[in-house]
């Protein structure tokens, strides 16, 4: 599986200097957020696949929902066989609609429980924030999730998709790292990533 992995920027490669088929061959697109309306169904629009996609903070001025895509924020989605479990949003650190404190997190988390365990755990972990300590920053605004980690401990999912954290902001970030049998992935941009 080929998957495109978006968030926080609008690619310049991706967008602005698209060429017909620049998008082929992807089997699905995960936005992590901080994403325009009109470049999240541009992608849909130009790949032919699945696009999911979660809420980031600098979202909640959205007039519409992006047409064609689908919305994993606070759900358990499936696609193409893949379950995704989608949890959009910051570290709080104002007042804003997608901004939770670590506990508020977690309580999002519970209310999950019982799809979780439906669909017998998670392949995706697709979030804005990333989990605290691996690709977070000590500011309060891009602070991970501590419940992130107790989530990739519990479940193992193959991959966790977050943005947030531009890759800008420090250098030493990676892109793409693990934690245990998971794959950690910032989207900041965009990522390519196969899937055996």
């Amino acid at each position: 599986m080929r998957i495109l992995a978006v968030a926080d920027e609008e690619s310049k490669y991706l967008y602005d200097y698209y060429r017909p088929g620049k998008l082929d061959g992807f089997d699905l697109i995960v936005a992590c957020g901080d994403l325009s309306v009109e470049y999240l169904e541009f992608l849909v629009t130009m790949a032919d696949c699945p696009l999911v996609y979660i809420h980031g903070n600098h979202d909640e001025n959205q007039k519409r929902v992006p047409t064609g895509c689908i919305c994993a924020d606070d759900k358990l989605v499936e696609v193409n066989g893949v379950r995704i479990l989608g949890l959009g949003g910051s570290y709080k650190y104002r007042n804003g609609k997608y901004m939770y404190t670590e506990k508020q997190m977690v309580n999002r988390i519970r209310r999950r429980w019982f799809s979780i365990k439906r669909h017998k755990g998670f392949d995706i972990l697709l979030t804005h924030a990333p989990a605290r300590h691996l690709n977070d920053l000590e500011t309060i605004p891009h602070r991970g999730f501590e419940c992130f980690n107790d989530l990739l401990d519990k479940y193992h999912p193959r991959l966790f998709v977050h943005g947030h954290v531009h890759l800008s902001y420090n250098h030493r970030i990676p892109q793409e790292c693990t934690r245990g049998e998971t794959t950690v992935v910032n989207a900041y941009d965009y990522y390519v990533i196969e899937l055996d």
